[in-house]
């Protein structure tokens, strides 16, 4: 009861506090396209304030952009393509070729892992640390190094491309969900069934 009456009485407090509610144009976003433009069920734009919104827009280019390389990947792993040689002193690229890809990763030597995982932490903070924020004004983080720019100079065909990224990276996220789905889930996917790869 203590407990529940302190948050009562403190959630005015931490209201006051609060950056003012704006609203947000979702219209005017890239990736607002059709048939659903402005698609915003849970009213998300609107919470926080114009940081709040680019920190969400920023977590969804991100998130895109690891899907469409996460289901790439998993496409060349199904069709079988490696790198020669070995992965390590015991594991070549070949047998791993030969394995499902969430039986693949499970194969990689746990340093393999550490690996891999340090360099995403050292890209996410770099990307992060880099220049003005994005939370603050600043471009939207990148996750190629060094940066390549083939973006166009014209405002309105730049926003068509950042739609058409935006969008390819939401099927892209919806495809690896499906995917994992149906590695862990026998039957959930029903496009995927008998496929050997899941």
């Amino acid at each position: 009861m203590k407990v529940a009456a302190t948050v009562v009485a403190l959630s005015g407090v931490a209201n006051a506090f609060a950056p003012p509610q704006k609203s947000a144009n979702l219209q005017d976003m890239p990736g607002s396209t059709l048939p659903l433009k402005g698609f915003d069920p849970f009213g998300l734009a609107t919470l926080g304030s114009d940081s709040t919104l680019a920190w969400f827009r920023a977590a969804e280019l991100k998130h895109s952009r690891v899907a469409m390389l996460a289901t790439t990947g998993y496409f060349v792993q199904a069709a079988g393509f490696h790198f020669p040689g070995m992965l390590s002193s015991e594991v070549s690229f070949e047998t791993l070729s030969a394995m499902k890809p969430f039986d693949a990763w499970d194969a990689v030597p746990d340093l393999g892992k550490a690996q891999i995982y340090f360099s995403i932490f050292f890209a996410e903070v770099v990307t992060e640390a880099n220049g003005t924020h994005y939370t603050k004004g600043g471009d939207f983080p990148t996750i190629i190094f060094p940066p390549i720019n083939l973006a166009p100079t014209d405002a309105e065909e730049l926003k068509v491309q950042q739609s058409r990224e935006l969008n390819n990276g939401r099927l892209a996220m919806i495809a690896i969900m499906s995917f994992v789905a149906a590695a862990n889930l026998p039957g959930s996917v029903p496009l995927l069934v008998g496929n050997s790869m899941f």
